[in-house]
């Protein structure tokens, strides 16, 4: 399983691709589909090592929190939560980050669909008129 550093690196890796404007040549929008499978699968994997950090870091920060604030403190729950979620904002934030690249991977994929079909449409009827003339 990949850690919080190697997730952020590859996830701006992969932002820096979903930025990319494609074109419509049909070469090109093939190719950028196949990647997009790769990253969307890749996504996939890196939301789950994300979110295995967010629980395991939830956890530790919990026991933390028992043993110095509560015992003594006597907080609330709801600001035990708070506490904790302010402690583990960045493996959060990671794992709304690689959240919203798998989705972005998804919609552009979409996209590549309805580029190609727009292309071989307007093959198919440059040929058809083609057949006319």
């Amino acid at each position: 399983m990949a850690d919080l550093n190697r997730l952020q690196s590859e996830a701006q890796e992969i932002q820096e691709f979903l930025e990319i404007t494609m074109s419509d040549n049909p070469q090109e929008v093939i190719e950028r589909g196949n990647e997009l499978q790769v990253y969307m699968a890749r996504t996939g994997k890196m939301l789950a090592d994300a979110k295995y950090i967010l629980n395991e870091q939830k956890k530790q920060e919990t026991m933390d929190v028992v043993r110095e604030f509560i015992i003594d403190q006597k907080l609330s729950a709801k600001v035990q939560n708070a506490l904790i979620d302010g402690l583990c904002k960045d493996a959060q934030y990671l794992v709304d980050w690689i959240e919203r690249l798998n989705a972005a991977c998804t919609h552009q994929l979409d996209w590549c669909r309805s580029v190609n079909s727009k292309n071989k449409e307007e093959m198919r009827l440059n040929n058809l008129g083609k057949d006319f003339n």
